[in-house]
């Protein structure tokens, strides 16, 4: 009898619960049944992941304070994601969850939804959406909402997060309007308010219309409940004012954001303090209080992940009052202080160099600006600004360098033998007594340490042991053979410290000789003075070449200060130095010109007696014409540098190679040191190389790169050396009996140069014939070299095809040429013009195949 009813009650308990889980009928039964799984089951793991993905996007996401705060804490990329693109696996599975709870639970009977639960699984599907950055399908899922769940009271909350999506997608005015609306016309909670406050402040500040988002914000910061939001709003508040300019409202706000101390995030409270330090000008008044208020700050437990941006002020607070050490020193610990803030490193590496920029000291700027580089994007105009600063200073740290060793080596050349073995015999005492300073605190940190480990078990068990199992023996042996020999490899012979031999005294030995002064030596070499002895050079025409090298370096820096960094006493002192230095005559009177040109601008005494040092001993150069007679620099003079160059360029275009070399010559005589120069240098390479090939090419443009290094053309030259050249310099000719069927021929008819007249009657033919014949070809006249020219018909698309049209030429009556020619593979012509080699290119025809 108990079976039985249990049996009725299962059947009647089933049958209530089948007509429960129906979505079709409207009862009771059926709108609680479905309202409780969507909230307690697919919604609540839903919202769970939901939350969960959201708290990963806080942890993850780093705010940039060097740049105005974002209202919402979201890492937003420029693309946006598709519905088939890999998300955040939280967000999806939140989304899923809505999607069942939708698909499942759903009651639309009678176009009206009939589970309440509904409109907040639409809500969940949006904002899980919205995080993925996937706006156009969260912004269906709130659309919805508005549309179909009229009062529903989740109606508020999904307008405010639509005019979240539109200003994502950049309509902010429709956003503006549509919040406009929702404040006016529905009654909203306080957070509900001060939510819709900050999208508004939001789509301002995207606007640009900072005061009206200053003024949302505030009315934001009043309403919100979470005081996470309020620390926030007030010191984005801050960020806005000083964007203004208004410093004290700014300071207003971070005390505000100061006040809430511990309530916030203390990473608002601390960048606040920090900032509201930067509005506030040091006086002598303050001076203290200041510091002293830095100091707390530097010294709290509570604010050590912050102490990057702390010492970073601090290093700012003593570079405002002259203290260079001590700010160098904190900018310093604001870079060892850093973790992953490369905006932060970008300035705290400007900051050293432009404090050795300002020092002169350029090669360490020079570095400090290359560590900048690497923390920042590239596509900024900062990153483009920092850069063109490093390349000027890399020409500068290059010849530096150069003054440095030259003038280092020839110091040496010039000493007496004793004066060299004294001041050999006083470098190796200081560092012999640097090493022993050294070997005698690494001997103590062993002892330390060999002491302390002696005390414990382990040590006390080694005692008495064998050498090796020692282990204070050990590390006493260990550091008495590291100062005796240094770190030797494990090899024959390890007690040689150099195991080349000497090679003779001549001028590739001194280049040797200088070379391995600049090596780190070994342990006895260090210590002996033979080994320095041997060293210096002894030939006085590698010294001389030295002293050349060392004035050229000279000038291109003395230059480079004056027009690139506007260092006029460094420029001055550099040319001073080359005119002191007995310097090349091509040298001399470009250097006197600037040194002018400075002393005009310094309104130095010294530029009168420039000015007739110039006109008297160079009174035939331009330099001369251009003090006595301002005029002749005037850009309309007919025998101005770029009519000249004009003109030669024309010849260049007509191929007269001969006439461009030459007149390049006169004119880079004339205009010697003029900005032109290097222009003419360029123009007169590219005419070498085609009238006389390759390796004269070669020659020509390493001379342009190397003299003119800091020009366009030098750099240009430079590249077309390391890039265009090993593309040219191949010899070897294309098989041409596998291509007769492909490839680009040419039909070559060579005339000697002083024929040029029936050359060009034949070129007039040969355009007449191809005009005639209805060909598509082209004809062209090259220069080969000085003796040699080329008429050639380009275009024929098979070798068959270019004997063909020489064999009917020759035969037809009409033109009866029997002119000397030959048909070539494109390539190979090009070969023949770049190394002048056509006797060897003859030679590969006539040799017969194996």
């Amino acid at each position: 009898m108990k079976v039985y009813f249990k049996v009725i009650f299962s059947a009647l308990l089933g049958g209530i619960l089948f007509n429960a889980c129906s979505t079709k009928k409207d009862a009771m039964l059926n709108r609680n049944w479905h309202a409780l799984n969507t909230k307690y089951n697919v919604l609540y793991n839903g919202n769970i992941a939901f939350e969960e993905g959201r708290e990963a996007l806080n942890t993850n996401y780093k705010d940039d304070y060097w740049e105005t705060l974002p209202i919402e804490r979201l890492e937003v990329t420029e693309d946006l994601k598709l519905d088939s693109e890999d998300n955040n696996p939280n967000f999806i599975i939140a989304e899923e969850k809505a999607t069942k709870a939708i698909q499942k639970h759903s009651m639309d009977i009678k176009d009206e939804e009939r589970n309440p639960q509904t409109d907040e699984a639409f809500l969940l599907l949006g904002k899980a959406r919205y995080f993925d950055q996937r706006y156009i399908p969260a912004l269906e899922a709130f659309n919805y909402i508005i549309k179909k769940y009229t009062y529903s009271d989740k109606l508020n909350e999904a307008h405010i997060w639509r005019e979240k999506v539109n200003i994502r997608l950049e309509n902010e005015d429709l956003a503006i309007k549509n919040l406009k609306r929702l404040m006016k016309y529905e009654k909203l909670s306080d957070q509900e308010y001060a939510d819709a406050r900050a999208m508004m402040a939001q789509a301002y500040i995207n606007q640009k219309v900072i005061d009206t988002a200053v003024q949302q914000l505030k009315i934001a910061s009043y309403y919100t409940k979470k005081n996470a939001e309020k620390g926030r709003y007030y010191y984005i508040i801050g960020q806005l004012f000083n964007q203004m300019g208004h410093k004290d409202s700014a300071n207003y706000a971070f005390d505000k954001v100061i006040d809430l101390n511990r309530k916030s995030p203390r990473v608002y409270m601390i960048n606040a303090e920090i900032q509201k330090l930067r509005n506030t000008q040091i006086t002598d008044e303050n001076q203290e209080e200041l510091l002293e208020y830095l100091t707390e700050l530097e010294e709290s437990r509570e604010n050590r992940p912050f102490l990057d941006k702390i010492y970073r002020q601090v290093a700012e607070y003593h570079l405002d009052r002259g203290s260079d050490s001590l700010a160098l020193t904190y900018f310093n610990k604001s870079l060892r202080a850093t973790q992953n803030e490369p905006k932060l490193n970008a300035l705290n590496y400007e900051n050293l160099a432009e404090y050795n920029f300002d020092k002169n000291e350029y090669k360490t700027a020079g570095a400090y600006y290359d560590s900048v580089l690497t923390n920042l994007s590239e596509n900024t105009k900062k990153f483009r600004a920092t850069k063109k600063k490093l390349d000027n200073l890399e020409d500068v740290i290059k010849y530096e360098d150069i003054v440095q060793h030259t003038d280092s080596v020839i110091t040496l050349y010039e000493k007496s033998p004793e004066e060299r073995v004294a001041y050999f015999e006083a470098h190796i005492a200081k560092i012999k007594k640097a090493d022993e300073e050294a070997a005698k605190k690494a001997e103590e940190k062993i002892t330390a340490g060999f002491a302390a480990f002696a005390e414990t078990k382990g040590g006390k068990e080694n005692k008495g042991k064998f050498y090796f199992y020692n282990l204070q023996s050990l590390g006493y042996g260990k550091n008495d053979f590291t100062n005796r020999w240094g770190n030797r490899e494990l090899e024959d012979n390890w007690r040689w410290s150099n195991k080349n031999t000497v090679s003779p005294i001549n001028g590739e030995a001194n280049i040797a000789k200088v070379d391995s002064l600049d090596r780190a030596p070994s342990q006895e070499e260090r210590y002996s003075l033979d080994f320095y002895m041997d060293r210096v050079p002894t030939e006085a025409s590698f010294v001389d070449s030295l002293r050349t090298e060392r004035n050229f370096a000279n000038y291109q820096l003395g230059l480079i200060y004056k027009e690139k960094f506007n260092e006029n006493l460094l420029a001055a002192g550099k040319l001073e130095t080359v005119l002191k230095s007995n310097p090349e005559e091509r040298l001399i009177l470009p250097s006197k010109y600037n040194l002018y040109k400075i002393y005009e601008e310094e309104g130095s005494p010294l530029m009168a007696e420039m000015k007739d040092n110039i006109v008297k001993n160079h009174g035939d150069s331009r330099y001369a014409e251009i003090l006595l007679n301002p005029q002749a620099v005037l850009a309309d003079n007919d025998d101005s540098p770029d009519t000249r160059y004009g003109e030669l360029f024309v010849l260049y275009r007509n191929q007269e190679f001969l006439r461009v070399i030459t007149g390049a010559e006169e004119n880079i005589n004339k205009y010697t040191g003029d900005p032109i120069v290097p222009k003419f240098e360029m123009l007169k390479a590219n005419a070498i190389g085609r009238l006389n090939g390759f390796e004269p090419f070669k020659e020509a443009l390493n001379y342009v790169a190397l003299t003119y290094p800091n020009n366009p053309e030098g750099k240009k030259a430079e590249q077309m050396v390391a890039e265009q050249l090993p593309k040219l310099e191949p010899k070897e000719f294309s098989p041409e009996e596998g291509s007769s069927g492909t490839g680009n021929w040419k039909v070559v008819f060579p005339f000697r140069r002083s024929n040029d007249e029936v050359a060009l009657k034949l070129m007039e033919k040969l355009v007449k014939s191809i005009k005639d014949l209805k060909y598509k070809n082209t004809v062209s006249k090259d220069i080969y070299n000085l003796e040699t020219q080329f008429i050639v018909v380009h275009g024929f698309k098979s070798k068959d095809f270019a004997l063909g049209y020489a064999e009917l030429i020759k035969n037809n009556k009409d033109y009866r040429i029997k002119d000397e020619n030959f048909v070539i593979l494109s390539s190979n012509y090009k070969i023949i013009q770049v190394h002048k080699n056509l006797e060897d290119y003859k030679n590969t025809l006539s040799t017969p195949k194996p």
